[in-house]
């Protein structure tokens, strides 16, 4: 079973906290992950992108000219897609992008992406993320002490109102409740850091945001 060090908010050693196997120490399947990612982003479109066939732009009901004898083009419309203002041929229409992703996928894409940032040594565990008043200066200086650099996923409790205050202001720092977590959000942070409290425990405890997959 691996274990991780437990920090303080100060850099200092707190002990140490066994870790779930199936959480952290599963293999990473790549293309399991890519496809999970893929999902929960189309998942975000809105798909409401659409521009005017011939049929919906306004006017155009009245030939431009007779068929015959003013040796130009024959032309039925002013509204033909050929024309400046005409409609759009073959343009975007209102779709769904949405893909279905079952949930026994989205867990293991998770604990794949967990297991991979424990094993690149980018997850941090500090013994509670603890504020007596909400100070982003204090967010920045723990980060600075936990040597988290880049891109940061703070997951927090949801009742733990100064630490989400605290780190909200800092543009590198990207703040999610345990029950949000998700592949995506963990690949896409250079380090993750969890309070000691809120550590998955067992791997059919880990918590994942069903947003971008229709199961």
């Amino acid at each position: 079973m691996p274990s991780i060090s437990v920090k303080t908010l100060a850099g200092s050693d707190a002990g140490s906290v066994d870790l779930d196997n199936d959480t952290f120490g599963t293999a990473p399947n790549i293309p399991l992950m890519h496809q999970v990612v893929n999902a929960q982003l189309a998942a975000r479109r809105a798909g409401t992108h659409k521009t005017k066939t011939r049929a919906e732009v306004r006017g155009g009901g009245a030939k431009p000219w007779k068929q015959k004898g003013t040796g130009r083009a024959r032309a039925g419309s002013s509204r033909s897609p050929i024309w400046i203002g005409g409609g759009n041929a073959h343009g975007p229409r209102p779709r769904d992008y949405s893909e279905r992703t079952n949930k026994k996928m989205i867990k293991l894409a998770l604990r794949c992406a967990l297991s991979d940032r424990f094993a690149d040594e980018k997850v941090i565990v500090v013994d509670a993320l603890s504020f007596d008043t909400p100070s982003t200066k204090q967010a920045k200086a723990a980060l600075s002490a936990l040597g988290a650099e880049g891109r940061v996923l703070v997951v927090v409790g949801r009742g733990n109102e100064a630490a989400q205050k605290s780190f909200r202001n800092l543009p590198e720092v990207h703040m999610l409740a345990v029950d949000q977590l998700n592949a995506y959000d963990v690949l896409l942070s250079d380090f993750v850091i969890f309070e000691k409290d809120s550590l998955p425990v067992s791997a059919a405890s880990v918590a994942f945001n069903e947003q971008g997959a229709d199961s």
